[in-house]
């Protein structure tokens, strides 16, 4: 009896040390942190994903959950700063009831928690974190991105831009101060380079994240009159650009490229006029043929639109993907140790090379851990059906074509495109 009594306290000892040990058992929820920015200028862009949220993890727990488990939601504001943030994720990871994280929206709070998460060993999925250098020069056990990347994204911007103006000469960027912004415009001219290497870049703004004004800016690019302005603002900061250069005529002189510019259609109304190239960063566009096509994604569009007043934007669509690539990862976690609870290893285990559908099409996990998500890009056209405009003439950019091999420097490897590669894409108009 002695002896029996022994072994109890080692294996409740084994159990308190060991959050894998302890959770071999169903828990009673499943503990989940999502972060995104629920305050400041960036809350634009991030509570369409906390809405998102709300809605799927809904759905799921009404359906029973996962395996019979509910989940429970630990929503991070990721307004509060980068060191707040990993102090959040620190203390959500201690926790062994919280198995995955959800994280992040900002690619400098991302690429801040990456290395925290491969420490702490806490299953982590970026669920908007677009920045190519996540995983340039480090490898992850415990990190994925069930996303794109900015080189597949940004490569996209260009050639739906030389598909509709073939003959550009000159351009100029204007991109948010920080990695996200800057990576997108090296992406950006490092691929005009390498199919036109003639055009020239005649002006580089990048103005502080958060700015209330790009007043100077505008004046700039006014007086500059590039043909082409490119630009991967977001949030408040892009609304507030389109509400400051209209009244300025700035979409009617350049052709426009707004690549996170589907995420604010709704909010400035007539203000853009047809024809500016509008993109998703990803294939996360609700009126999609995959997503019209779809009964899952349709009545997430619906449920969206009774409860917030509003279409879902992109953004929506990313976190919603991820949380339901994540129920897939549990399910396939669960069938592959025959219903065992799994650990935080089992999950990681089973998100190896994962390839899974979504509301707007596919998610594939490479075995860099990094997603290989198709882009879409289009151009503003009036809708009768709407007071603002939706992207017309279409095109869907399969994922493989447009991202580095495994292993490969990005930059270099968009430096050996070739001109010829606009005759083998789909053209503008073809997705329908």
């Amino acid at each position: 009896m002695k002896h029996l009594r022994s072994m109890a306290a080692l294996a409740f000892v084994a159990a308190a040390l060991n959050p894998a040990y302890a959770q071999t058992g169903k828990p009673a929820e499943i503990g989940m942190g999502v972060f995104t920015f629920t305050s400041g200028p960036a809350a634009a862009y991030g509570m369409p994903g906390r809405n998102a949220a709300e809605l799927v993890i809904e759905k799921i727990n009404a359906s029973g959950g996962i395996g019979g488990v509910k989940i429970k939601p630990i929503f991070v504001d990721e307004g509060q700063g980068t060191d707040g943030v990993v102090a959040e994720f620190r203390r959500l990871a201690a926790d062994s009831n919280n198995q995955a994280m959800i994280a992040a929206l900002s690619s400098g709070n991302c690429l801040a928690l990456a290395p925290v998460a491969e420490q702490l060993k806490m299953p982590t999925f970026m669920w908007n974190c677009d920045t190519h250098q996540l995983f340039l020069k480090d490898r992850y056990q415990y990190v994925y991105r069930t996303n794109s990347s900015t080189v597949p994204e940004f490569i996209a911007s260009v050639l739906y831009l030389l598909s509709v103006n073939p003959n550009i000469k000159t351009v100029a960027i204007i991109n948010p101060d920080y990695a996200f912004g800057r990576d997108a415009g090296l992406i950006f001219k490092e691929t005009l380079k390498a199919l036109r290497p003639n055009v020239e870049v005649v002006a580089e703004l990048y103005p502080k994240l958060g700015s209330p004004s790009f007043n100077t800016e505008i004046s700039r690019l006014a007086a500059t009159q590039p043909d082409v302005i490119f630009s991967n603002l977001w949030g408040a900061d892009l609304e507030n650009f389109v509400r400051q250069a209209a009244p300025r005529q700035l979409f009617e002189r350049s052709k426009v490229i707004l690549a996170l510019g589907e995420s604010v259609l709704q909010r400035v109304g007539t203000l853009l006029p047809d024809g500016v190239i509008i993109g998703v960063i990803g294939d996360g566009w609700w009126k999609s043929p995959h997503a019209q096509a779809n009964a899952q994604a349709k009545d997430f569009i619906e449920t969206y639109r009774k409860r917030f007043n509003e279409y879902p934007v992109f953004p929506s669509f990313k976190m919603a993907n991820t949380l339901y690539a994540v129920k897939a990862i549990y399910e396939k976690a669960l069938a592959t140790n025959k219903n065992r609870w799994p650990t935080r290893e089992d999950l990681i285990a089973a998100a190896k090379n994962l390839k899974t559908e979504t509301l707007t099409g596919s998610l594939a996990l490479r075995e860099d851990n990094d997603g290989l998500v198709d882009q879409i890009v289009g151009a503003t056209v009036k809708d009768s059906a709407h007071p603002f405009p939706v992207m017309g003439q279409m095109v869907r950019y399969p994922a493989s074509l447009l991202t580095p091999p495994v292993g490969t420097d990005p930059i270099a490897w968009i430096g050996k495109l070739k001109p010829d590669m606009l005759n083998t894409l789909p053209k503008p108009g073809a997705y329908k």
